[in-house]
């Protein structure tokens, strides 16, 4: 597949891609390791495994504590493969910590016995149902192209599945990233992103972007939660594995499992990453799909009125992020006696964005509910006062007018007069 990638990203490519150390030196990691909080632990044991892995002892956590993935809504411990630390997986992956839990996934840092590199070991659920990540690094990965937005992504580098009572688990394995976006502005004492690193780091997502869509790839996800930052080296993977070695975490032993508690993941500092393709749409480059994809409040119109959509979802998402990063909260609310509230979400968008135009209302009869035929706001949830303008409050003078210009190529009702990827690598404010 031969891709395209606009001048812009050439340009780019000539300044470092640790975009994020120059900015965060003096920015506090959260400590390497972790006890859950406002327990007690009842006892200790020796740290025992499948292996002789660990030497020191760890404190046990009492029986009846929810813990770790014991917490998510719904748990089923049955969905959850019992993974060991010190077990070796494949006849190559030895299990050394665990750096988080989801609902519907463990994730563990292995060390590769084939080549001595450290690993991130993805363990899915048994849930009868299969995601996307798989074939989308397939795709991904089958596609030789000289675009420098291939390695703004997170593709899985090896696959295996594991059995247990009769059920098998996806096993995606990965190279090591840290912190996610959500997190790393949490680290900042403002909790946002200063502005140059917000600039460098929507050209890096932007120029991920740029190559997944010419690849056919839709990502329907995109939000902070799955940017992660870029690792220059595994030191900081290392100390991870060597603090769990030495003083092991805390952990909860039942008959049939371990349950195991997390390791925060440690400041690292490189280029942003686009991760999570498990939601992810594949087809031909600008195909329209069809279908409820977005998290409620990153929906874009098209979405919310069941309308059939394009990459452009993923470009409303980036200007939605902008918010999420920078500005100290998310621009739209889209809530209303504590639940996502399309009528209030929509209100929203015509006090930022203006009114829709008529080719839009044309394309749901959905539409009707909220707006005349002239195209004027007939529902009865107020209009709120405010603009976009009044919601950038962190910079003045011509740098405001080029964010918010910036914002407006993405914020469209109509998705084909939003910006794509490669054309906003060139914007101002990015470049300026």
């Amino acid at each position: 597949m031969s891709l395209f990638y606009p001048r812009a990203i050439a340009r780019h490519l000539r300044r470092p891609m640790d975009i994020i150390s120059p900015h965060c030196r003096n920015l506090r990691p959260p400590p390497p390791g972790r006890h859950v909080s406002g327990m007690n632990s009842s006892s200790k044991a020796p740290a025992s495994c499948p292996t002789a892995l660990q030497n020191a002892l760890f404190d046990v956590l009492p029986i009846h504590s929810l813990v770790e993935e014991e917490t998510v809504p719904n748990y089923d411990p049955t969905k959850f493969f019992p993974i060991h630390l010190g077990a070796v997986l494949r006849s190559r992956y030895r299990v050394v910590a665990k750096l988080g839990f989801g609902t519907s996934s463990t994730v563990w840092l292995c060390r590769d016995e084939k080549n001595s590199k450290l690993a991130a070991l993805k363990v899915c659920t048994y849930d009868g149902t299969t995601t996307q990540e798989s074939a989308i690094s397939h795709h991904i990965n089958s596609i030789e192209a000289d675009h420098p937005g291939k390695q703004r992504l997170r593709v899985a580098i090896d696959e295996f599945y594991l059995s247990h009572e009769s059920h098998k688990h996806q096993c995606l394995v990965f190279a090591p990233l840290g912190l996610t976006y959500t997190h790393f502005r949490n680290a900042f004492p403002s909790k946002r992103l200063n502005k140059d690193i917000l600039k460098q780091s929507l050209l890096m997502i932007l120029m991920g972007l740029d190559f997944l869509h010419q690849a056919g790839v839709v990502h329907t996800d995109l939000s902070p939660n799955n940017i992660l930052l870029g690792a220059e080296n595994e030191d900081a993977f290392i100390q991870i594995e060597t603090l769990e070695h030495n003083s092991p975490l805390p952990r909860k032993l039942l008959e049939d499992r371990v349950i195991y508690t997390s390791h925060e993941m440690p400041l690292t500092y490189g280029a942003p990453v686009i991760s999570d393709f498990g939601a992810a749409r594949l087809g031909e480059p600008g195909q329209k799909h069809s279908g409820d994809v977005m998290p409620g409040v990153y929906r874009a119109p098209e979405i919310i009125f069941g309308m059939p959509w394009d990459s452009k979802i993923d470009v409303w998402s980036v200007g939605l992020m902008i918010w999420d990063l920078f500005e100290g909260g998310r621009l739209f609310r889209a809530v209303r006696d504590g639940n996502l509230n399309d009528e209030q979400h929509l209100a929203e968008m015509v006090s930022l964005l203006g009114p829709p135009p008529k080719r839009f209302l044309e394309r749901s009869i959905k539409c009707r509910q909220y707006w005349d035929v002239d195209g004027n706001w007939i529902a009865s949830t107020p209009i709120p006062n405010q603009t976009l303008e009044s919601r950038e409050t962190q910079l003045a003078g011509e740098e405001h007018a080029f964010l918010i210009t910036l914002a407006r190529k993405m914020l469209c009702w109509l998705p084909e007069e939003r910006s794509s990827a490669g054309e906003l690598l060139e914007d101002d404010f990015l470049n300026s």
